[in-house]
């Protein structure tokens, strides 16, 4: 994985000062509990079929198609973006679920919606918007067969379950959460005969386990790795 995008940085600073609150924290864990018990069912879903990745490099590969993929969004965005300030506030997104027909209790909206709001000013932006609708999937794709609770077009569908799959690849163990050793060992796995230096790999992993635990959630995967994507970086253009 190459230099990723500099905002990375001060995003993932964000997110460690937000960790630091107590109710933040039990936020946290519910939502991040709950999600990692969505990733295991799909790992049981998927266990009869072959993983469509088998290195990193198969990953980085297809950052272009998760990129146009993951552009899709924008138009989901601007169309429940009512006053075209570019976020979204609570209301706005409760009208989008129920326009959606994605059932959610009270509790899971909060939870979702706070959980992404990484600067805390009460509005999703864009790319928080990327992520909280890639988590919505997850609680609903694993569980549900109603046809009415589908996120947006087919291609969007895809790209999210293409990003799970991403995820289950790095998550060696198994267990819904991506640790160190897992990370090294998936960063290697592409040329064995010629290891990634260990401060290439520490600096992957850092970036992602923004709670400093050594253990990353879903939920920090998938922030980081729509940064490394680069879409953010294409919506300021």
């Amino acid at each position: 994985i190459s230099c990723p995008c500099p905002s990375l940085k001060s995003l993932s600073n964000k997110v460690g000062n937000v960790l630091c609150h107590r109710t933040t924290q039990i936020r946290y864990k519910r939502l991040d509990t709950k999600l990692e018990e969505k990733v295991l069912e799909v790992k049981n879903k998927l266990s009869s079929r072959r993983n469509k990745f088998q290195t990193i490099n198969s990953i980085i590969m297809k950052f272009p198609l998760f990129k146009e993929g993951l552009k899709n969004i924008k138009a989901v965005f601007q169309q429940f973006d009512e006053d075209s300030n570019g976020t979204i506030d609570k209301e706005e997104l409760k009208k989008c679920l129920e326009e959606m027909q994605l059932h959610l209790s009270e509790k899971d909206v909060e939870d979702l919606f706070h959980s992404c709001d990484i600067d805390e000013n009460q509005e999703i932006q864009f790319i928080e918007f990327i992520v909280l609708l890639c988590l919505i999937y997850l609680l609903k794709e694993a569980s549900s067969t109603n046809e009415t609770e589908k996120i947006g077009s087919p291609s969007i569908q895809a790209t999210f379950d293409t990003i799970i799959e991403a995820f289950l690849f790095l998550d060696k163990d198994g267990d819904g959460k991506l640790k160190k050793k897992d990370v090294i060992k998936a960063l290697n796995e592409a040329s064995p005969k010629e290891k990634s230096p260990r401060h290439v790999t520490m600096k992957r992993f850092k970036e992602m386990d923004w709670s400093r635990k050594g253990k990353v959630s879903f939920r920090e995967f998938l922030f980081t790795f729509v940064d490394w994507v680069g879409v953010e970086t294409d919506d300021k253009e």
